[in-house]
């Protein structure tokens, strides 16, 4: 007969949740909508104690949803759209799958998307500019 080994079941915790906590992450967010100014990927996760890597990033991104949705129950505007891709300062991929709007179909990169990206970062900058 063989010895059976328990094995601990693996923490259902995502990893976000492990790794995120919200409040800090909207207030990080808040500042950069009332300075004005989109912050990078690796620039927030910087500032939250992390070194970049594909799953932080990942898992920063599941987080920038959830603040997404705290902020629409409260009637405020979006804060993960300032987050953005270094190279061109527009959000990535994750955020344009998860886009319920309607009124824009066109490209995820280029002039058009940046037009989009910055009317929407704006409706922040203007919230929070004195708040």
């Amino acid at each position: 007969m063989r010895n059976q080994r328990y094995i601990e079941p693996e923490d259902p915790t995502p990893l976000w949740k492990k790794l995120f906590d919200l409040d800090e992450l909207e207030a990080l967010l808040q500042a950069s909508a009332r300075a004005g100014l989109p912050i990078s990927y690796s620039e927030i996760l910087d500032s939250l104690g992390f070194a970049f890597s594909r799953p932080k990033m990942r898992a920063l991104c599941v987080a920038l949803g959830e603040v997404d949705r705290r902020a629409k129950k409260k009637k405020q505007p979006e804060l993960a759209v300032l987050v953005v891709r270094a190279s061109d300062k527009i959000p990535g991929q994750g955020w344009w799958v998860n886009r319920e709007d309607e009124n824009y179909k066109g490209p995820w990169e280029g002039p058009k998307a940046e037009k989009y990206i910055k009317a929407i970062q704006q409706k922040a900058f203007a919230y929070w500019k004195d708040r």
